[in-house]
This record gives structure tokens, C-alpha cells and sequence, in this order.
């Protein structure tokens, strides 16, 4: 799948409030994200680099020891086991997160997911 439509992906909650359209390559995957009004991104780490980009609104996020609000234009980078966490006083927040390599765990779910939705929407 070389282009995608972002808006056409079907949306997976990753967690409350927390909706993600994925694409993933061999080596990276995109995950458009959209945080709603009240939105927690749990205190978590992982195996994976990641990168984000904040496309609309604003959030709260922590990276390690250092908080600050995010917005519009503004790109982070979150090495391998560090521990980050964020939170959205007003949304919908759409950020563009980047991970390497691909989290598999978040394929698997979409997959399930987007596999699922496909069937439902068939036996309609």
C-alpha cells in the first residue's frame, strides 16, 4: 500500500478517548492519532523509538523528567524505555506519532480490529 488516505483509515481506540489509524512498513509505522477533550495517555514505556508531530490542538506531555505543552508544528522524540505520559484539557488533538521498528502489539489490535469491522459490516 504506497499511499494511503489518511481519512479513510478505519480508527482503533488504543485507550478511552484515544482513537488511531495505522499504516506500517518493514521498518517504521504511522499512527494517526486523534485525543479527545479529557484524553490520558498513561504513564508508559516501550522497546520502540518514537516520534510525534502535532498536527491540531493541544496536550500536556511529559517525557521523562521534562513537561511542557505541545502544539501545532511541534515534534518530539522519545528514545526506547523512557517513560512519557500526556493528558488534553481540550481536544480533538491530531498528532502524527512515528515508531521504529513497527509496534506489533498495536498491528495485531488493528488487524483484529479493522478484520473484525470488515465482517460485521459484510453480515449487515
Amino acid at each position: 500500500m504506497p499511499f494511503v488516505n489518511v481519512e479513510q483509515l478505519p480508527l482503533l481506540e488504543l485507550f478511552p478517548k484515544a482513537l488511531s489509524g495505522i499504516v506500517a512498513g518493514e521498518n517504521l509505522m504511522l499512527s494517526f492519532l486523534v485525543l479527545e477533550t479529557g484524553c490520558e495517555v498513561p504513564e508508559h514505556s516501550h522497546p520502540h523509538e518514537q516520534a510525534g508531530l502535532v498536527l491540531e490542538g493541544k496536550l500536556r506531555f511529559r517525557i521523562g523528567d521534562d513537561e511542557r505543552e505541545v502544539g501545532p508544528g511541534e515534534a518530539f522524540i522519545i528514545p526506547a524505555d523512557v517513560v512519557h505520559a500526556g493528558f488534553v484539557d481540550k481536544g480533538p488533538v491530531k498528532i502524527l506519532d512515528i515508531f521504529a521498528p513497527p509496534r506489533q502489539d498495536y498491528i495485531e489490535r488493528y488487524n483484529r480490529h479493522t478484520q473484525t469491522d470488515q465482517q460485521t459490516r459484510h453480515n449487515e
